[in-house]
């Protein structure tokens, strides 16, 4: 939807009528003429185009054209980069913002010249709007492809002409009108999206809570043996009440039902209860519920059976007791909003994936008593698909078959949309063409192993729908009568779309996405318990996967009967097997049990996901999943990588290098595609912010599949030593009890205060609290007692973290390194990584320490060599741009640096007196740093003290990289307020500490700059190898 639907209402309505009606006229009479129309038919491209922009864009739109005085469209306009050019192009002040490319009839399908526009588009830096036609159709973009607008230009009513005027009028363009709507739309969908999730996750929390209350676990429940299975129960049971009443809402705004129906019912348990004839509001909302499953005729209104399984009778669903005012208030607030206006099925899609984070979060509280801090969801990398690419994927599997297909039947469009007179036996030809095509479109079988909440599922059926309407539109044109497939949808659903998920409210809540994009007046919901189904789709045994064991040819036997899948698409789960609270029970079991050929080291879980596609699918099938790009060069991939090169599987990568595909999760991604006929070349497309991309076909696959590959500037050096050699490396303790033995028990959250006390002595931090240079957060951690340390699910060894400094580093930087040196042994968690000097480990032996060098020999010569290192030496080196450089070069993850990648580092073999000079610079940083985290607590401390429930925000942290008016405004959000006389001695204050903290930050890059440059040289770099390095470098 390229506009909120709310949005267009708005500027419609400040449209001048007149206008509008004179426009209207001088349109119909030219575009509505069916002579016109034929005549247009039988026209070329290049006959017509000046013709159609004068007609439509300068009569009726009112624009000027080139050549006319003060014009702003012209025709056959050049690139600003290459010799290209254009079919028009809309100006203001002489600069190019829309660009126009026409053809004629013969290209029945717009999206086929998206690509031919948008390349337009890319050599004009100040072009937004694209506009696309075949003279038949237009179609109106802004900034990318991903949502456009419409208009069947020959079959236009007033109505729809408005909107077209409202985008493409002279008046509108030259003011911006349509990017002020896109820019609205863009912020009411935010707005609308984040209000009704917040009450619709407000609704099911209260609710959850009432019908625990309720309806309390008792012996002998037949549903549950213990109060922690009822509660689970009755949260399922929620979310599939909660889902009732989302269709019920849907489908009174789009006409399913009587409008405002549930609000009638609320008004009817209140008119009853004032009459003294009480009957409980979810009674009454219980009996609607029976209507929409079996039907009912008469007061108060008609229901027709919609069913589909969604309300048929559930024992445990209609005996619970639910409060009526709770009830009343929740369901009346969400039926107020437009769910066919407002609430597109992206915005669902938004809230349902984060419903389902919400239910593995609190079904993780109820298990142990406490929510844990990031949703298992995005722990196990389980994101929600973004529309662009759920779309492009399926035009590139889905789509590529039907082209393929169309192409087998010899169907060439241009012969179905052609005005001339056909003898019967062309005619004849032609629509049995089109029958065995159709006939082959609804036998497609296409398949998400791990659906989620359905994305990639809707994408395909809107895929599939838009195909069967342009097959009534070819029909038609051929039969000379409108001829429409019926139930389409509904047949899409029963034989196309095929889906299975690990968890079951992921399976409901994509089932209801389905029923939702299908729903039609009077037309029964489609039972689809036997094509989105729940289980493990990895894991057939029910010794290791229980209930959840999923054997595929007994689920889906005539699929297999054919041979399997046509199409298998998705985005599997991202985890790898060091994953923090990760059980491997269930890798063991599949490396060992023979099944998989593709299995690795720590393999992630997408990998068997990618070789199930293959073992599922066709020998004709395409398959493509969104995956992290570290399949393209982490050692994990490369036997899955090997195994689709050798069969000549892998046809093709997406790349994605600036673009960050999920937002907030720092992992960038590739689409991988798979051919399993085999492939004689490869392809690589790298895709820009525009959603356009370059294609690059090669006839063999390259060795590094890398894109943004760098060559490394330390290997090949002389005289350097493996930092491993120097450094024993390892992860931190895992707080959380031991999944085996203590599952359950307790969180590492409940180990955890920001107080030092007897119970709770050891200082604790976690990759997010490190810095460069510094701890940003100190908690401590319970010690000594019970259950800590000796629960805890990873230890590590004590000398690890007491007796002496270590360096501790962030897991999780993203692109820049972070370490800090600890002299207060801290204890750290897995997602960071600590490195100990061999030297301050002498005499330490364990299984740990051990399996890091040969034998003693070695051992010993790991701790002479170490002892040349200080710490302080250490941390500036780790801190240097040539070490960040490095490690992103090769490392294995964009969101992950690994020990393994620090292992590969190399240090200057060098005498402990050669790096006096840079030790001090790192005390210098270190006394830097010190000092300016003093200033900045200083000035936040009298913040607190002064201004009664101030929070200390992340902004707030950094207030001297703000002004004065900056700070207000901080302060404002959190409705604190500085009077007005109290403000130029606060403005004082503020300035000084500001400068303050701004002297010391400039004495911190200059410290910086200088460290970079003692590495520099302690590392023999040439002059180009330190401009490569300090290009690629961004200060913090």
């Amino acid at each position: 939807m390229l506009f909120q639907k709310n949005i267009v209402k708005k500027y419609i309505g400040l449209l001048d009528e007149k206008l509008i009606t004179k426009a209207w006229e001088k349109y119909s009479s030219y575009f509505l003429n069916e002579d016109i129309q034929a005549n247009i038919h039988k026209i070329k491209e290049e006959q017509f185009q000046e013709g159609f922009l004068r007609e439509l864009f300068v009569k009726v739109l009112d624009y000027t054209i080139n050549p006319s005085p003060n014009y702003n469209l012209t025709t056959e306009l050049k690139n600003e980069v290459g010799s290209k050019k254009a079919d028009g192009a809309i100006l203001i002040d002489d600069k190019v913002i829309g660009v126009i490319e026409l053809k004629d009839h013969k290209t029945p399908d717009l999206a086929s010249i998206e690509n031919q526009a948008f390349g337009y588009k890319s050599k004009h830096k100040d072009t937004r709007l694209v506009i696309i036609s075949n003279f038949e159709k237009l179609r109106f973009y802004i900034d990318n492809a991903v949502e456009y607008r419409e208009w069947d230009i020959f079959h236009m009513t007033i109505d729809e002409f408005r909107e077209l005027y409202l985008c493409l009028a002279w008046t509108q363009v030259e003011r911006g009108i349509p990017l002020q709507m896109k820019e609205e739309s863009v912020s009411s969908e935010d707005q609308i999206t984040n209000a009704l999730y917040k009450d619709y996750s407000q609704f099911k929390r209260v609710l959850f809570a009432d019908i625990v209350a309720q309806n309390p676990y008792q012996e002998g429940n037949q549903w549950a043996n213990d109060d922690k299975q009822w509660q689970l129960l009755l949260f399922k049971k929620t979310q599939k009440l909660l889902d009732r009443l989302l269709f019920i809402f849907f489908a009174e705004d789009c006409l399913l039902l009587t409008p405002n129906s549930m609000s009638q019912i609320v008004d009817k348990w209140k008119q009853l209860k004032d009459l003294d004839a009480y009957v409980p509001l979810y009674d009454r909302i219980k009996q609607y519920f029976g209507y929409l499953d079996t039907g009912h005729q008469g007061k108060p209104f008609d229901v027709y059976a919609y069913n589909g399984g969604l309300f048929k009778p559930d024992e445990v669903l209609d005996s619970l007791v639910i409060s009526d005012d709770l009830l009343a208030e929740h369901t009346l607030r969400l039926s107020a909003y437009d769910f066919e206006s407002d609430v597109d099925v992206n915005i669902l899609g938004h809230i349902f994936e984060n419903s389902l984070s919400e239910i593995e979060e609190v079904t993780q509280q109820i298990n142990s008593g406490q929510a844990p801090q990031t949703s298992k969801r995005k722990q196990d990398g389980v994101f929600y698909t973004p529309q662009y690419i759920t779309k492009y994927i399926v035009e590139n599997t889905v789509g590529r078959l039907c082209a393929e297909k169309k192409r087998e039947l010899h169907i060439v469009e241009d012969e179905y949309l052609s005005e001339q007179r056909r003898k019967i036996q062309t005619k004849k030809r032609l629509l049995e063409q089109l029958h065995q095509y159709r006939n082959w479109l609804l036998e497609i079988t296409i398949l998400d192993p791990a659906c989620g909440s359905g994305a990639f599922l809707n994408a395909a059926l809107q895929f599939l729908m838009a195909e069967h309407k342009h097959l009534d539109e070819m029909e038609a044109k051929v039969a000379g009568s409108a001829i429409v497939f019926q139930d389409v949808e509904n047949s899409i659903l029963e034989h196309n779309l095929y889906g299975v998920d690990i968890n079951e409210e992921s399976v409901e809540i994509a089932q209801l996405a389905l029923w939702l994009r299908t729903a039609k007046p009077h037309r029964k919901l489609n039972s689809l318990n036997e094509n989105i189904k729940c289980g493990n789709s990895l894991i057939s045994d029910p010794a290791i996967a229980g209930e959840k064991a999923f054997y595929w040819q007994e689920q889906f036997p005539k699929i297999f009967e054919k041979g399997g899948f046509d199409v298998v698409i998705g985005n599997p789960p991202y985890v790898r097997a060091d994953s923090p609270g990760n059980s491997l029970d269930f890798r063991n079991y599949m490396t060992s049990c023979g099944k998989w050929e593709t299995l690795a080291g720590k393999w992630d879980l997408y990998i068997p996901f990618l070789e199930l596609s293959i073992k599922l699918s066709k020998p004709t099938s395409f398959c493509s999943f969104i995956i992290p790009d570290a399949y393209c060069h982490a050692e994990y991939g490369k036997r899955s990588l090997e195994y689709m090169k050798e069969h000549h599987f892998l046809s093709m990568i997406d790349y994605f290098p600036n673009i960050e595909v999920f937002e907030n999760v720092g992992v960038k991604s590739v689409i991988v595609n798979f051919d399993k006929r085999g492939v004689a070349c490869f392809k690589q497309r790298i895709h820009d912010a525009n959603h356009q991309y370059v294609e690059k076909t090669i006839d063999r696959y390259p060795e590094n599949l890398r894109i943004d590959a760098k060559q490394r500037l330390l290997v090949g050096k002389n005289d350097m030593i493996p930092l491993g050699n120097v450094c024993y490396i390892t992860k931190g303790i895992v707080g959380n009890s031991d999944e085996k033995q203590y599952k359950g028990e307790f969180l590492v959250g409940d180990l955890l205060s920001d107080i030092k006390d007897e119970e709770h002595p050891k200082l604790y931090y976690e990759g997010k609290d490190i810095s460069r240079w510094r701890l940003l957060r100190e908690r401590y951690i319970e010690y000594g007692t019970d259950r800590s340390p000796s629960k805890w699910s990873r230890k590590g060894f004590t000398e690890m973290f007491e007796g002496s400094p270590k360096l501790v580093t962030m897991r999780s930087p993203g692109a820049f390194p972070r370490t800090f040196l600890d002299i207060e042994n801290g204890y750290f968690n897995e997602s960071a990584i600590g490195f100990k000097r061999w030297i301050d480990l002498k005499g330490i032996d364990n299984n740990s320490v051990s399996k890091a060098y040969k034998d003693q020999e070695e051992r010993e010569k790991f701790e002479e060599e170490s002892a040349n290192y200080s710490y302080k030496t250490l941390l500036a080196i780790f801190n240097s741009s040539l070490i960040r450089y490095e490690l992103n070069t090769e490392r294995r993850s964009n969101i992950h640096i690994y020990p393994d990648d620090w292992k590969r580092l190399v240090l200057p073999r060098v005498k402990k007196e050669q790096l006096i000079s840079i030790e001090s610079l790192a005390d210098t940083m270190l006394s830097l740093n010190s000092q300016l985290q003093t200033k900045r607590s200083q000035f936040l401390r009298g913040v607190t003290n002064n201004l009664e429930g101030v929070k200390i925000t992340a902004a707030l942290q950094q207030f001297d990289q703000m002004d004065f008016k900056g700070l207000m405004t901080e302060l404002k959000k959190q409705k604190i307020h500085i009077p007005i006389k109290e403000q130029e001695e606060w403005e004082d204050a503020f300035n000084e500490r500001v400068a303050e903290c701004q002297k010391l930050l400039a004495q911190i890059n200059a410290t910086d700059n200088e460290i970079d440059n003692c590495v520099f040289d302690l590392y023999n770099l040439t002059e180009e190898e330190r401009t490569n390095v300090s290009n690629s470098y961004t200060s913090l």
